[in-house]
C-alpha cells in the first residue's frame, strides 16, 4: 500500500477522485480514505497545514495501514532561481529551516533525538526515482531534486527565501515535508516529497501564492497518477 499525504483539501481530493473502493476512516479529526487507483491500493489523509498536524497524520498512517512507502505531495515556494511556477522538485534530503538550538551550540537546523542528532534526513532512493519518472509526461516543466526546507512559517520575501536556500543548500521551502520524512525516517518507512511550485522568487506574495496554487496542485496530482500507475 502507498501513503499519500497532502496539506490542503486542493491537493488531497483530487486523488481522492480517482480512487475507486473506498473505505474512510477518521483517527484524531482526521480523515484516512483507503481505496484503489489503477488497482493499486492507496490511502490518502489531508493533513492539515504545518509540521505538527502532518507528523500526527503520518503516525496515525504508519500505524494503522502500515504503507510501504510514503509520499507527501503538494505545493512549494522556490528558493532557486532554476525553478519557476509550475516546476516540481522532488526531495533527496529533507530539513526542518526553523529548528534553532544554536544558544545551546548545535548548528542551525539540527534535530536531536535520544539517539542521534542530524540536519538532513534522506529521501528514499527507490521512491524518490520513481517520482522522477513520473514526471517525465510533463511538457515545459522544469523537474529537479534536491533539498526541501520545512519551517511553520508561510515565507514571502525573498532575501529571507535566498538565505534559507544558501543556508541549507535547498531548492524549495514549504511546511510539512520535514515532518513527514522525520517520522518516516524513525519508522522506517520509505518516503520523498513531491512539490509542484506555486510562487517562485518572482512570484511571492501570498495573492499570487493563492492564484498559482490551484494549477501547481494539478500537475502534482497528475505525477502522484501516473506514479501509482508505475508501481
Amino acid at each position: 500500500m502507498t501513503g499519500i499525504i497532502c496539506a490542503m483539501a486542493i491537493e488531497a481530493d483530487g486523488i481522492k477522485n480517482m480512487m475507486s473502493d473506498i473505505e474512510k476512516t477518521t483517527v484524531a479529526k482526521i480523515e484516512f480514505t483507503k481505496g484503489k487507483i489503477h488497482g493499486m491500493d492507496v490511502v490518502v489523509a489531508e493533513c492539515g497545514i504545518g509540521k505538527v498536524n502532518a507528523a500526527m497524520s503520518t503516525q496515525i498512517m504508519i500505524d494503522l495501514y502500515k504503507p510501504q512507502s510514503i509520499v507527501n505531495s503538494g505545493v512549494a515556494g522556490s528558493l532557486s532561481e532554476k525553478l519557476s511556477v509550475g516546476d516540481i522538485v522532488i526531495s533527496d534530503r529533507v530539513l526542518q529551516h526553523d529548528m534553532d538550538i544554536t544558544a545551546l551550540g548545535d548548528p542551525l537546523g539540527q534535530i536531536s533525538f535520544n539517539d542521534e542528532q542530524l540536519i538532513y534526513i534522506p529521501s528514499d532512493k527507490d521512491v524518490t526515482n520513481r517520482l522522477l519518472s513520473a514526471c517525465k509526461k510533463l511538457e515545459n516543466t522544469t523537474v529537479l531534486t534536491g533539498a526541501i526546507a520545512s519551517g511553520d512559517k508561510f515565507i514571502s520575501d525573498v532575501e529571507e527565501r535566498l538565505k534559507i536556500g544558501k543556508t541549507f543548500e535547498a531548492m524549495a521551502c514549504e511546511m510539512e515535508g520535514a515532518s513527514v520524512g522525520q517520522v518516516c525516517y524513525r519508522n522506517g518507512v520509505p518516503f520523498s516529497i513531491l512539490r509542484s511550485i506555486s510562487d517562485d522568487l518572482k512570484s511571492n506574495e501570498g495573492t499570487d501564492y493563492m492564484e498559482f496554487c490551484k494549477s501547481a496542485a494539478e500537475k502534482s496530482i497528475a505525477v502522484i497518477e501516473e506514479y501509482i500507475s508505475n508501481i
